[in-house]
């Protein structure tokens, strides 16, 4: 493939966004964007798992699983890396921010299950990018995950002082969002697409 890696990452934060082009991540998206601070805070936890697990898998799968012949191991390696890898990050987290590690709570070890996370590296091995297209994804893929979580816990916390019919408090309006914010986005895939 010869898309740049610049590219890439515009497109994974715009026009591929995991969020709003492929609805991976959702739960945590759900349930973590009602207060500004702790989606930032789980935004920029998941950019850098994604980032980095991404990186990992880029070169466990091309130097180790692809010449060995070991493809159909691709899933459980790529998760059992985000898994170590998360757990990591949780004790680094619990031991020098632990403001941010209690108010992630729950939603840290949660990375470990976020679809997105594993998508991007899916993504990464089916679309055959080499090592620079894969930094582009996977750094555009977290920022466009950070940039969507940020805009709904903004929203969120501006429709908390409103009045919301009954029917459609909680997720049913977070869903209702999350589908204008999908048709918003759709209006830069003129710009760049990658598939």
């Amino acid at each position: 493939m010869d898309i740049h890696p610049v590219v890439i990452f515009i497109a994974a934060i715009f026009t591929s966004n995991m969020i709003f082009s492929n609805f991976l991540g959702m739960c945590s998206f759900i349930a973590v964007s009602k207060e500004i601070p702790t989606a930032i805070g789980l935004g920029i936890a998941v950019t850098v798992v994604l980032t980095f697990t991404t990186i990992l898998n880029y070169f466990v799968y091309w130097y180790i699983l692809d010449p060995l012949g070991l493809e159909y191991l691709m899933y459980i390696v790529f998760i059992l890396v985000i898994a170590a890898y998360v757990q990591l990050l949780e004790m680094i987290l619990e031991r020098y921010l632990p403001n941010l590690y209690y108010a992630l709570g729950i939603f840290l070890p949660l990375i470990t299950v976020n679809c997105a996370i594993l998508g991007v590296s899916l993504f990464m091995v089916t679309r055959q990018y080499n090592f620079s297209q894969t930094i582009g994804f996977a750094v555009g893929s977290g920022m466009g995950w950070l940039l969507a979580i940020t805009a709904m816990a903004g929203i969120r916390s501006k429709l908390s002082n409103n009045e919301i019919p009954e029917g459609l408090r909680g997720t049913p309006i977070t869903l209702i969002i999350t589908g204008i914010m999908a048709l918003a986005f759709i209006g830069f895939s003129g710009m760049v697409q990658i598939q």
